[in-house]
């Protein structure tokens, strides 16, 4: 397949009718949801109405989006062995989150991780700390969804990159303005199943050629490319740049804003551990794949192909419909991607709006006494701003894989959230001071350590070299923010009260029921 004879980039009746069926239904959902959200319970937690099999597959179709499906392929496709990182990376943090975080945070919190943070150092000034950290991390993430969106609507009508990430803009704030947590959970329910489906056929109609054996598909790619596209090293050749994007994927991922707050959707805590046994499942499957996936586009689209229609890899699993299915598949394929990335966006978007609007305006500002009103205006607002950085930043990085870049997110996660939440469910010693220093270094050094980095001075500035070799930084900053956060607890004279620190425990374990 070339891109001269490809259907990708020309708007076709499939593509135009699997994308308004698309927008249809989920328009619908809107309207349905927005009836049923009045309060701010409703709009931030979807009125803990949501059961735990539904919120596990929610949770997996907040992570399993263009990462997964466009750009763990799309690396595979590109470079063989070494995009495997980016899927095992994924898949190992979801255990951790399970066995480590799900059910303590569902029983501290209330919509957010700064609720979390608030309640079990007892001080609410705690959440400006976490509000710059959330929405440095969702912006992060915001970014790399408006990339593969952009794209993917490129691709399926011919339209500009720039005027089509306006218009996903415009769409995206529909979903959440009006429909709040409930609507968006919904879409991500449908979308999650609708690719599901999509990458079950996809891998069958690619083994196919194969004799339905995967074995048989690495042979001739390795045939076909080398014995190198079979081993590591040729994406990533720096052993301690391996460690560093495993640690950013594994620990960022169980300490992403816009995941954790799913746990406050269900009940209780026991129906966070159910959610999160049913979304590693999925994850884990879906992911193995995308890793098939990925070589069965290197053999049969080839990688010339996949990289002239973009060079980040992105289109390889539309092109790759295509190829097996025709100009329908690609467009039914084309719009589940889009379903995908808008369903996460406007997650992302209802994190930044709560982080804005119940952590800082609500509980800093107005000292927990704004009216239900206020609080929903603020939000709907934030929701605009934010959606307006998002486009601003998708316009500067085209062409950047989505899965590089959610390494980058996860990296930020990684170093500002990851020791905050666990030194604060299981280290008595850990106080505000702690707190605020861990997670500033963090997310300072993470943020300073990517700017100097070969991905941004090099891929995006377009400089000869880098200040700093390392293209992830996760392998210096997690263990700097757990010193700082260590140490400037030890040095604080600020004691944890017993009696306080025991009704903590108890919460951990049983939940405000418990108390």
């Amino acid at each position: 397949m070339t891109v001269l004879n490809s259907g990708a980039g020309h708007a076709n009746f499939a593509s135009v009718l699997f994308f308004v069926v698309f927008l249809l239904s989920t328009l619908v959902i809107t309207w349905w949801a927005a009836r049923r959200t009045k309060t701010a319970e409703q709009f931030f937690a979807a009125g803990r109405s949501i059961g735990p099999m539904q919120n596990g597959v929610a949770l997996a179709g907040d992570f399993v989006a263009a990462a997964g499906f466009l750009g763990i392929s799309g690396l595979v496709s590109l470079v063989g062995f070494d995009g495997l990182i980016y899927a095992i990376g994924g898949i190992i943090g979801w255990p951790i989150m399970l066995f480590l975080f799900g059910e303590p945070l569902r029983n501290l919190g209330k919509y957010s991780f700064g609720d979390v943070l608030a309640y079990r150092l007892n001080s609410p000034n705690i959440r400006i700390v976490t509000g710059i950290t959330t929405l440095g991390i969702t912006v992060c993430y915001l970014v790399m969804q408006m990339v593969g969106a952009g794209e993917l609507v490129h691709l399926l009508f011919g339209m500009e990159y720039e005027v089509a990430i306006w218009i996903i803009g415009a769409f995206m704030l529909v979903y959440v303005i009006f429909g709040g947590m409930l609507a968006t959970t919904w879409v991500q329910i449908i979308k999650a199943a609708l690719m599901s489906l999509a990458a079950i056929v996809m891998t069958y109609m690619s083994l196919a050629h194969f004799g339905f054996n995967p074995v048989n598909l690495l042979a001739a790619a390795s045939a076909a490319h080398g014995p190198a596209v079979l081993s590591p090293g040729k994406l990533i050749s720096n052993p301690v740049d391996g460690i560093s994007v495993s640690l950013a994927l594994s620990l960022g991922v169980a300490s992403l804003p816009h995941v954790l707050m799913r746990f406050f959707t269900v009940a209780d805590g026991r129906a966070a551990r159910k959610s999160l046994v049913v979304a590693t499942t999925i994850i884990s499957i879906f992911l193995m794949l995308t890793f098939i996936l990925g070589f069965a586009a290197m053999q049969l689209v080839g990688q010339s192909a996949i990289a002239a229609m973009d060079k980040g890899g992105n289109m390889a699993i539309p092109l790759l419909a295509e190829k097996l299915g025709g100009v329908s598949f690609l467009g039914f394929v084309s719009a589940v991607s889009f379903a995908t990335i808008l369903a996460v966006v406007s997650g992302l978007l209802i994190t930044g709006a709560t982080t804005v609007s119940h952590d800082l305006f609500d509980a800093v500002i107005k000292r927990g006494k704004a009216t239900q009103r206020q609080t929903m205006f603020v939000a709907r607002v934030a929701t605009v701003a934010l959606t307006v950085i998002a486009i601003i930043l998708g316009l500067i990085l085209r062409g950047q894989n989505v899965a590089f870049l959610v390494g980058l997110a996860t990296a930020v996660a990684a170093g500002a959230n990851f020791p905050a939440i666990f030194l604060a469910i299981y280290w008595k010693r850990y106080t505000v001071t702690g707190a605020v220093w861990g997670m500033m270094v963090g997310l300072i050094s993470s943020l300073l350590f990517i700017y100097f980095s070969p991905t941004i001075q090099v891929d995006v500035l377009k400089h000869h070299s880098a200040l700093l070799p390392l293209r992830n930084p996760a392998i210096f900053c997690v263990p700097l923010s757990f010193a700082v956060s260590i140490v400037a607890s030890l040095l604080s004279r600020r004691v944890q009260d017993p009696a306080r620190y025991q009704e903590i425990e108890q919460r951990i374990l049983l939940g405000a029921q418990g108390l």
